[in-house]
């Protein structure tokens, strides 16, 4: 080991022995589980560039301000019992530079959309959505924890608990505290603003955050302004919209929601094959976050989502999730709903109205739903022109190329640019 590695290896230890030691009773949430480790750094010149190759993101050419740092952190948090420890990790976008303010810098917590992979880790620097957290916030100068979830990367936890709201805030939460611990190490000075957001499933897990923080924490996160996007805010709905009109990867979503909280609630359902067909009934309890990907996607079935959803699922199941309001997985999902309750920060709803994956509906119902009790901090925005504008001649020329891109990129891009343009308003 030569001198510069020992040095580095030896930082790295006393940064892990310090966080292990400073637990103190109930303020262990959040606590560094090890020492941060750097995956690699953008200047100005490189994010700039990447800018340029992204559409979406034209407003924002040349417009990167900070080199950035990109982190993974691994902290404690609880899992679905709430006094269970268990672990998490995270990407943690740094700014810094000779052209990058030098105020306080406010932190963004970024919910991602789901992942079917794993070993999925926000902490890649080549991940779309890394490449446009960086071009969007943090060469802008904000600081951006992004988790990965429970049951993902780092962690150890048995599953992941797909579309559980109180544990995905919880995981946000404490990337929040563990986003604060890593600064203080490093010396980097935050404001006390902090700022929500998330994408698709990610959307309900910031909205999810949002209300548990305005309920419980408000003396500890200071949430100036909430930009939740594209996400699926009253999951019961969706749920039977799901399976009533089956969108792409209904064979793997639906599924996924429905043995999470079987495991999280144990009556959901007796057996796995009450509500799955052969073959899928003996493998599907075990499969996802699938751990051999992409090789055990073949263990789901395949054609159109018409075709995949009366193959994966019991006919008589699916009649009863529609029609019974006492269905195990409807009465499951109306505890992950998110509305019925009064926003205090500013929150900005973001979607597409031709989003062929989480509707529009998704978001005019969040919007209807807050301002019928009165909520005036409430904005809708609809990015769908934008994407019709930008990618037309995509949608001209190759439809499913469009449709297929739509939700996970066009919208995604869109709705991150506004969202970028709401919380300025804030910082």
């Amino acid at each position: 080991m030569n001198q510069s590695s020992s040095i580095t290896w030896i930082g790295a230890l006393v940064t892990l022995l310090f966080f292990i030691g400073c637990d103190s009773g109930a303020n262990w949430r959040g606590n560094l589980l090890s020492a941060p480790m750097i995956q690699g750094v953008q200047n100005v010149a490189q994010i700039n560039e990447s800018i340029a190759k992204l559409p979406a993101l034209e407003s924002l050419r040349g417009s990167a301000k900070c080199d950035v740092t990109v982190m993974q952190i691994e902290y404690e948090t609880p899992g679905v019992k709430g006094d269970e420890r268990s672990n998490a990790s995270a990407a943690l976008l740094l700014p810094s530079g000779v052209h990058c303010p030098s105020k306080p810098y406010p932190l963004i917590a970024y919910a991602r959309g789901t992942a079917i992979e794993k070993a999925h880790t926000n902490a890649t620097m080549r991940l779309p959505d890394i490449q446009v957290l960086m071009a969007v916030f943090a060469s802008q100068g904000y600081v951006v924890v992004a988790t990965d979830y429970l049951g993902y990367a780092r962690s150890n936890y048995p599953y992941h608990p797909f579309m559980h709201a109180d544990t995905t805030a919880n995981t946000v939460m404490d990337s929040l505290r563990a986003a604060r611990n890593t600064a203080h190490l490093r010396g980097i000075t935050l404001s006390d603003k902090v700022m929500l957001t998330g994408f698709s499933q990610g959307g309900h897990a910031s909205l999810a955050t949002q209300r548990r923080i305005e309920a419980e924490h408000t003396g500890e996160f200071n949430v100036v302004a909430t930009a939740h996007l594209v996400g699926p805010y009253e999951v019961s709905k969706a749920l039977i919209n799901g399976v009533s009109q089956p969108i792409g990867g209904v064979q793997a979503l639906v599924p996924f929601q429905i043995v999470s909280w079987q495991k999280i609630y144990g009556d959901v359902y007796a057996q796995a094959s009450d509500v799955f067909n052969a073959p899928y009934d003996s493998s599907i309890e075990t499969l996802m976050p699938i751990v051999n990907y992409p090789l055990d996607l073949g263990k789901l079935p395949r054609g159109t989502p018409e075709e995949a959803k009366n193959a994966m699922f019991k006919p008589a199941y699916l009649r009863d999730l529609v029609e019974n309001p006492a269905n195990g997985t409807i009465v499951a999902a109306k505890k992950q709903d998110v509305l019925g309750w009064d926003p205090k920060a500013p929150m900005m709803l973001c979607s597409g109205k031709n989003d062929p994956v989480v509707k529009f509906f998704h978001a005019q119902d969040a919007f209807d739903d807050f301002r019928s009790r009165g909520m005036k901090n409430i904005a809708l925005v609809d990015v769908d022109k934008n994407i019709a504008q930008t990618f037309g001649h995509v949608r001209d020329t190759d439809m499913s190329t469009y449709l297929r891109e739509y939700h996970g990129t066009y919208d995604f891009q869109f709705c991150t640019q506004v969202a970028k343009h709401f919380f300025d308003a804030y910082q």
